[in-house]
C-alpha cells in the first residue's frame, strides 16, 4: 500500500488547473511499476517521493508521464514541493528542494498562497521554418508572427516555442497527428531506435492576447508523444517560453512579470505566473509560480 495525493497544479480554485498524483514513500517501486502507475491515472504526469526523510539537501523525486519518465517537470514541481510541505514536513517552511533528473529544484511558498521554482538557466536551440510548422497545426503562414523565430528553449525539458498573432487563430488550432509524426521521425530519427531519448517533442503555441482581462498571454502546449494530447498547464515549457521572451526582447523590457493562460480549450483553465530577468548575454533568472489545491488522498493497492 502507498498513500497518494491528488492535486490540481497552477488552479486558482480545485477542479481545474493541472490534475497530479503524487505517492510516497515509493522507494520499493520499480521503474516499470511507477510507469504503470503513471499509465493506470493518466494524468500528465504522475511523481513518486521514493522517502519521507530529505536526501543530501532535497527530497528525491521522480516524475513520470502515461508514457516515459522524465528528467524534469514544471507542475509536477510545485504540487511534489505542496505534499512535502503540507503531509511530510507539517510544518511552515519558506522552501523545499527537489532532488530531479536535472538537479536541485528549490521550490518556494510565499504568503499570497503561490508555490514559485526557480528553473536552470534557459538554452537555445535549433529554429524551425514556418513551412514545416504551420501543417501540423492546420494553420496558415500569416497566422503566424513573423518577427520572431520557431525556436527549440530548454530550462531542462526541451520544447518549440511556437509565436502566433493573435488568440482566434490559436483557439482554433487543430492539430494533424499524421503530419505531427511525420515531422517528429524525420526530426528526431533517434526516436526510432531510442524511443524514450530526451529531444524535443512539445510545442508551446502562444500569443500575446488573453482570454481573461489582467493576463498578457494566452498559451496552449502539444505533446502526443509523450502521452499528453494537450497540457492544461506547462510549468517547464512556461519557463522556456519566459527564457524566449527575454532573450529575443518580445516585450521590450530585459524584466518581466506576466499573467499565462492555458488549458481554456480542454476545460481545465490554469493561471501560471512567469517572472525573470536577463542578467548577461546568456544567463537569465527564471520562475514560475502557481497556487496548488488538495483534491484528494487515499491508498494505492500494489
Amino acid at each position: 500500500m502507498h498513500t497518494f495525493y491528488i492535486v490540481d497544479v497552477f488552479a486558482e480554485k480545485k477542479y481545474a488547473g493541472n490534475q497530479l498524483a503524487v505517492f510516497r514513500n515509493a522507494q520499493d517501486l520499480s521503474d516499470a511499476e511507477m510507469q504503470a502507475i503513471a499509465r493506470e491515472t493518466n494524468f500528465s504526469e504522475t511523481t513518486f517521493i521514493l522517502s519521507d526523510h530529505s536526501s543530501d539537501g532535497g527530497y528525491d523525486v521522480r516524475i513520470f508521464t502515461p508514457k516515459s519518465e522524465l528528467p524534469f517537470a514544471g507542475h509536477p514541481a510545485l504540487g511534489t514541493a505542496f505534499i512535502i510541505k503540507e503531509q511530510v514536513i507539517k510544518k511552515p517552511v519558506e522552501a523545499v528542494t527537489l532532488n530531479l533528473g536535472v538537479g536541485k529544484i528549490p521550490v518556494s511558498f510565499g504568503n499570497d498562497q503561490y508555490l514559485w521554482m526557480r528553473q536552470i538557466n534557459p538554452t537555445f536551440h535549433r529554429q524551425l521554418s514556418v513551412d514545416e510548422v504551420a501543417p501540423i497545426f492546420t494553420l496558415r503562414k500569416d497566422d503566424f508572427d513573423l518577427r520572431f523565430p520557431i525556436e527549440e528553449v530548454s530550462t531542462g525539458l526541451p520544447f518549440l516555442i511556437v509565436p502566433l498573432k493573435s488568440l482566434k487563430t490559436v483557439v482554433s488550432i487543430h492539430v494533424n497527428l499524421e503530419k505531427y509524426y511525420d515531422w517528429l521521425y524525420r526530426a528526431h530519427p533517434v526516436l526510432k531506435s531510442d524511443p524514450h531519448s530526451l529531444v524535443a517533442t512539445g510545442f508551446m503555441v502562444f500569443c500575446p492576447e488573453a482570454a481573461e482581462t489582467g493576463n498578457h498571454l494566452h498559451v496552449r502546449m502539444f505533446d502526443d508523444y509523450f502521452g499528453v494530447p494537450e497540457d492544461p498547464a506547462t510549468g517547464s515549457g512556461n519557463g522556456c517560453l519566459l527564457g524566449y521572451l527575454l532573450h529575443h526582447n518580445y516585450f521590450k523590457k530585459s524584466e518581466l512579470d506576466l499573467r499565462v493562460e492555458q488549458g481554456y480549450e480542454i476545460g481545465r483553465p490554469s493561471l501560471l505566473r512567469i517572472h525573470g530577468q536577463k542578467i548577461g548575454s546568456d544567463q537569465f533568472e527564471i520562475f514560475v509560480g502557481g497556487k496548488v489545491q488538495m483534491v484528494a488522498q487515499g491508498e494505492w493497492e500494489q
